[in-house]
């Protein structure tokens, strides 16, 4: 009997793009992606380890990394973990801590952490709700945000406190099998 299957850099990073771009992108969940994918300046970053042990020092090296580039070289960063934090309460527990941590390193007012899951779910909802699709990603990852460039893209667009609830409307009526059809779960894209 062989053990779980560890998921490599190029298949994480291969399966993150196609979930980007089909529903992140596909679907128009969040505005804001496509300009700076069309532009290069999201950075892939994975952090490989089954334990989670020395994530929060790759978190913190990403946002140290992020921080002293230009926003029009690196925007922003994705950091997939696929072989650690498959409990989607010990990432959420990860992500509080890493915001602390990252508020600590001097890195708030600076940068936000978002963070997405294959088991995401909101607070007061089912685990099948598909609502929750709008944060489920193919594997645990953290996602480092420059605070001026959300600052910019939240003046650049009307009404972005309605982003979520339209989410919400999209995935409503795409339901669960047009999710599914969309393939972006892990091992869905070829390296």
């Amino acid at each position: 009997m062989s053990g779980p299957t560890t998921i490599t850099a190029a298949q994480a990073e291969a399966d993150t793009r196609r979930w980007l771009e089909r529903a992140v992108i596909g679907l128009n969940l969040c505005p804001f992606a496509k300009a700076v994918h069309v532009k290069a300046q999201i950075h892939y970053a994975t952090y490989l380890p089954t334990e989670e042990a020395d994530l929060m020092d790759a978190l913190l090296s990403e946002a140290r990394e992020l921080a002293a580039l230009d926003a029009s070289v690196r925007d922003t960063t994705l950091l997939m973990a696929p072989n650690t934090l498959a409990d989607f309460l010990d990432f959420n527990d990860f992500t509080a801590r890493a915001e602390r941590r990252l508020a600590r390193a001097g890195f708030d007012g600076m940068l936000q952490l978002a963070s997405f899951h294959p088991q995401f779910q909101f607070g007061g909802t089912e685990p099948d709700d598909i609502g929750n699709a709008t944060n489920r990603a193919p594997y645990p990852t953290l996602h480092l945000l420059r605070e001026d460039s959300v600052s910019r893209a939240v003046e650049a667009f009307p009404e972005a406190e309605a982003i979520f609830e339209r989410n919400i409307d999209t995935l409503e009526a795409l339901g669960a099998a047009g999710w599914a059809a969309l393939d972006v779960g892990a091992g869905s894209a070829k390296p």
